[in-house]
């Protein structure tokens, strides 16, 4: 005796002991108890009938390993069977134990001598359909039934004796009796029974691992709830909110949310809610309330790239301005102090921002700093003074590529001109196109080597003008003025022109030629053409 007392003694020791060790986090139902079921599912019957216990286990633990299902009836002995059913006919508590589990929770049956009797099952959860059966003995028939609930009639029918709740909820809960009309007005009462409407998962706990996180940080929610024993295998969905319910996450099977980065704006009431996947049954957890902490901003710090004293004229330049602390979103700005100028500012949720001169000058040398708010305090930095050296190759490049530029324009000009006359060059040659009735005298010319030549003046003969062209400007009538040393060679052919520059005395530039019959005593010593 002694001996089977110490050992339910120890196997309720373990169950409690595992039972408080169960986590509640999503939806965990204690698997450690086994679990009993009535068939025909009424807790009470007449004397006389049968009712079968059903035994189930999860084949979580044990203390000792069982070859079959153990029994346990009031003060009785325990005994055990090979299969997982025990049919009983007396009234009493009842309890089974499968192999791996541990006892399960108690059922009370009652086989009454009564004649009439209310049957309700052993256990009904939120959700569940609840039956109530008005039950009479012997062969005279019950004419009108009625219930009550907490003393109060809530049925009355001459068509059916069940009582039928379609979906349960906590508030049935209570007491009921049924009361029975026979058909010569004689009235039956039944006991008063107490139904407990059980929960189908217990009320979501909301859980966070920090309620005073710092900005930028990760934040874990989780909402925690428990099934009961017999309903370990319902599917529920979770979902998290926000102050007035804004939804912060959708309906899903997990019980766990991460944010990955709470910011000051993200403070408030939070709390979680849990509902079965048919949406039934729907249950929020208490509100939970997260200040997010914000970090000042502090130790700003402005940087140059290049350095300040390797700023080169022509490069890009860099500010960069850091803080050292500080979160959440913040506000950079960079100055020049010696202006008093703004040069810009960037908001962002970073200790660091940039900003870029494309082009740095000579001009923009001086003292800059920046300065770092994100709510509290404007913080400046210390001024850097940028200094720009100028390289002197990349000026002489630049005049050396615009005085290039410039020749090259000089000598398109002069290549276009050359291609303009060649295209309106006369047909006849200069010999055939003057004639005696043109010459004009005019005082001769001495060539300083004693002989005397005549000067000609005539307008320019051109041939027929040819097609136009959009490159040359339009024909004009030409005056060609040359001096001629020696009037008597005619037909000459001049081969090259070549350009002097003038001597030290200051005289003027003459075109010298070389002719192809080498008469080198003939000399053009000024040619001029003249609109």
């Amino acid at each position: 005796m002694l001996l089977r007392m110490l050992e339910e003694a120890s196997v309720l020791l373990w169950a409690s002991l595992l039972v408080l060790a169960a986590p509640v986090s999503g939806p965990l139902a204690a698997v450690y108890k086994s679990v009993i079921s009535v068939q025909p599912p009424w807790t009470t019957v007449f004397r006389g009938e049968r009712v079968n216990l059903t035994c189930s286990g999860f084949h979580f633990y044990a203390q000792e390993k069982l070859q079959g299902y153990r029994w346990f009836s009031g003060k009785a002995r325990p005994h055990e069977t090979p299969g997982n059913t025990l049919e009983v006919r007396d009234s009493g508590q009842y309890r089974c134990q499968a192999p791996g589990s541990l006892p399960s929770n108690p059922v009370h049956l009652i086989f009454s001598s009564a004649s009439l009797i209310l049957q309700a099952p052993y256990s009904v959860f939120e959700g569940d359909e609840l039956v109530l059966r008005c039950q009479k003995r012997g062969r005279e028939k019950l004419a009108i039934v009625k219930y009550t609930w907490n003393r109060k009639i809530i049925s009355g029918t001459d068509e059916s004796f069940d009582l039928l709740i379609p979906k349960a909820s906590l508030n049935n809960s209570g007491c009921y009796q049924c009361i029975g009309f026979l058909e010569n007005a004689y009235v039956l009462k039944t006991s008063q029974i107490n139904i407990q409407i059980q929960e189908l998962f217990s009320r979501p706990k909301l859980e966070v691992t920090d309620s005073q996180p710092i900005e930028g940080k990760p934040v874990n929610l989780s909402c925690g709830t428990q099934l009961p024993l017999e309903r370990p295998d319902t599917r529920l969905h979770f979902a998290f909110f926000r102050d007035n319910g804004v939804m912060i996450s959708n309906w899903s099977g997990s019980p766990d949310l991460q944010i990955t980065a709470i910011w000051r704006e993200d403070s408030g009431s939070y709390w979680c809610g849990a509902e079965t996947v048919t949406g039934g049954i729907h249950k929020r957890s208490l509100p939970l309330q997260i200040d997010v902490q914000r970090i000042p901003v502090s130790g700003v710090l402005l940087e140059t790239q290049p350095q300040e004293d390797q700023v080169v004229e022509g490069e890009t330049l860099v500010l960069v301005c850091s803080a050292a602390k500080g979160t959440g979103n913040t506000t950079f700005s960079w100055h020049r102090e010696d202006t008093r100028e703004s040069l810009g500012q960037k908001s962002q949720r970073s200790q660091k921002a940039e900003l870029e001169i494309p082009v740095i000058r000579e001009s923009h040398a001086g003292r800059y700093y920046c300065t770092a708010d994100n709510g509290y305090d404007l913080i400046q930095s210390q001024a850097v003074n940028v200094t720009v050296r100028s390289i002197p190759g990349i000026k002489r490049s630049l005049v050396a590529g615009g005085t290039t530029g410039g020749s090259l324009s000089i000598l398109l000009a002069v290549a276009l001109l050359f291609y303009c006359w060649h295209q309106r060059k006369p047909e006849m040659s200069l010999s055939q196109s003057l004639g005696p009735a043109s010459r004009i005298p005019m005082a001769p010319l001495s060539t300083g080597d004693g002989f005397q030549g005549d000067i000609i003046r005539r307008p320019l003969t051109v041939g027929s003008p040819g097609p136009f062209n959009p490159m040359c400007p339009a024909p004009v009538e030409l005056q060609q003025l040359y001096i001629n040393v020696h009037p008597r060679e005619r037909d000459l052919v001049y081969s090259e022109i070549q350009i002097s520059q003038p001597g030290a005395e200051g005289e003027a530039n003459t075109f010298r030629t070389s002719l192809e019959n080498q008469h080198v005593s003939i000399v053009y010593s000024e040619v001029k053409t003249q609109l």
